[in-house]
């Protein structure tokens, strides 16, 4: 090694072919392996690194960066926005008994039983549009957002409502009441749900607890004003004045200001554009097939004695029975329930949320079937007491449950898919109730038959946590395999570099 340090200067190039075949020359090998070591090293590096930052900008450009919410903040005025939403569209909903009777005299006569059965359709086909037109509005949601929706949906329930007003006879209503205002309902409904999201995870149960309850608070004090404004200025007057709910409820979707963050659409191919409109993605979970199945096979027995109650009660105890305490205890105790168990519901880990609603439709089945017993009108307000209480029960935790089985991203869909198929027990279960009367002259066999479904789909719903324990089970299995693969081929790559230059270390040598 000391013989190339003697040698003269002028004498390099021959120092250099000395040294290059000589023991001088193990020191500048050395140090290019190393350099060829290091230069692997970092083209492996890159080949790790560059893909792993192109994931997460991709991940951060598609919204799947944990958001986290504020759990407050503007989200309390977005809440009591969601809360009138509530209240205005069903309370209107549900005073339609007075409405019926003011249609009844202004078209026609209180007597006339098909006059009778042709205006009972103007509001059922209202309320079942609500929940029929559901799927559409989840489209819009996600494509204009719940702002636009809703507020779209207010103007036109108002234009319908205003034009009810205007009616001179029975049939146009079917449009202006059943459909036009209807559709704008159900616009303005949906996206008051989905939107809570944005603001709250943890509190998300005790907050639809208290926006559901917005419809129990109108359904007790609207039908008081709607009773003195009849009386007063009559039914047109009456339907202009509850425009100013719509009004109101347009204003409140000014609040919905959306805080998740949205998938970019400009450079999606046209078959990934629909694939997006039309969510397919909430039918690959299992866990929500059961659910958007099972309850609605729970409903046909469900409004059955919410519709019939009132005339199996005055066929019973008479018609001047004052039955109208019944609902008001229904429309109380359902309140009272929605605020208890939306607030239970936060405490209740993951999809075991559905065993409240399981809870709810064992009661009201076992409830329904109590009806025929009770042969004192008391037992009767302890029956409503608590097919009201778990009838809230039931209301509010929807949308928590629907968060928990898609996520937030498809919740819109995964609701909107769900009323619409709650809309067909809403409108078949009761006129089968109906026709089992008319058949055998009393109410009882039909309400032991309509506490059957909601047994029925009460159990089966008890599969959802169970599948949905498998389906995380079977997702970090599978995720501790994919890391288990990864490992062993860093390991081989380790090894086969390794094998490489040591390899080319030899070549060089």
């Amino acid at each position: 090694m000391t013989e190339g340090t003697n040698v003269p200067e002028n004498d390099a190039a021959e120092t250099n072919e000395v040294t290059a075949g000589g023991p001088a020359e193990e020191p500048p090998v050395e140090e290019k392996e190393k350099k060829n070591e290091e230069e692997e090293e970092e083209e492996e590096d890159s080949k790790v690194t560059i893909p792993e930052k192109a994931e997460e900008k991709a991940a951060a450009e598609e919204g799947e960066v944990e958001f986290v919410h504020p759990e407050g903040g503007w989200g309390w005025v977005v809440m009591l926005a969601s809360m009138w939403c509530n209240g205005s569209v069903f309370g209107i909903q549900n005073a339609f008994g007075l409405l019926f009777l003011s249609l009844l005299q202004e078209f026609g006569s209180v007597d006339d039983p098909d006059l009778r059965f042709r205006t009972a359709w103007v509001g059922s086909l209202s309320m079942g549009m609500i929940f029929f037109c559901s799927p559409i509005v989840s489209v819009f949601t996600d494509m204009l957002g719940c702002r636009v929706t809703a507020v779209g949906g207010a103007a036109v329930g108002l234009v319908g409502l205003l034009a009810s007003s205007f009616v001179k006879s029975l049939g146009p209503m079917y449009f202006t009441y059943g459909i036009v205002f209807a559709c704008g309902c159900s616009f303005a409904y949906q996206p008051s749900l989905v939107i809570l999201g944005h603001y709250f995870k943890k509190r998300l149960g005790l907050v639809n607890g208290i926006v559901t309850a917005g419809s129990s608070v109108f359904t007790i004090t609207l039908p008081f004003m709607l009773s003195g404004l009849l009386h007063k200025v009559g039914l047109q007057h009456t339907l202009r004045v509850l425009c100013i709910l719509m009004f109101v409820l347009a204003l409140a979707g000014l609040t919905y200001k959306p805080l998740m963050p949205v998938k970019p659409s400009t450079s999606q191919t046209g078959k990934k554009r629909i694939t997006q409109i039309f969510n397919v993605n909430i039918w690959k979970s299992l866990g929500y097939r059961i659910w958007a199945f099972g309850i609605p096979a729970a409903l046909y027995g469900y409004f059955v004695p919410y519709v019939h109650l009132m005339q199996h009660v005055e066929e019973r105890f008479g018609p001047e029975t004052n039955k109208e305490v019944l609902l008001m205890c229904i429309g109380i105790t359902s309140g009272v329930g929605r605020l208890i168990f939306g607030r239970v519901a936060d405490y209740i880990h993951g999809v075991n949320k559905v065993y409240l609603q399981v809870t709810s439709f064992f009661v009201i089945g076992f409830m329904s079937m109590m009806i025929p017993l009770c042969n004192i009108f008391g037992g009767l307000i302890a029956v409503c007491l608590l097919m009201g209480l778990f009838d809230g029960c039931f209301i509010c935790i929807m949308a928590p449950i629907a968060f928990e089985l898609v996520g937030s991203k498809d919740v819109s869909q995964a609701i909107g898919f769900l009323l619409g198929l709650m809309s067909v027990p809403m409108i078949v279960g009761p006129p089968i109730a109906g026709f089992l009367r008319d058949s055998l002259g009393r109410y009882d066999e039909a309400f032991y038959l309509a506490g059957i479904p909601p047994i029925i789909g009460g159990a089966l719903l008890c599969l959802i946590p169970w599948v949905e324990a498998k389906r995380k089970r079977a997702e970090k299995e599978a995720a501790l395999s994919k890391e288990q693969d990864v490992t062993e081929k860093m390991i081989e790559n380790e090894k086969a570099q390794g094998d490489i230059a040591h390899k080319t270390g030899e070549s060089i040598l």
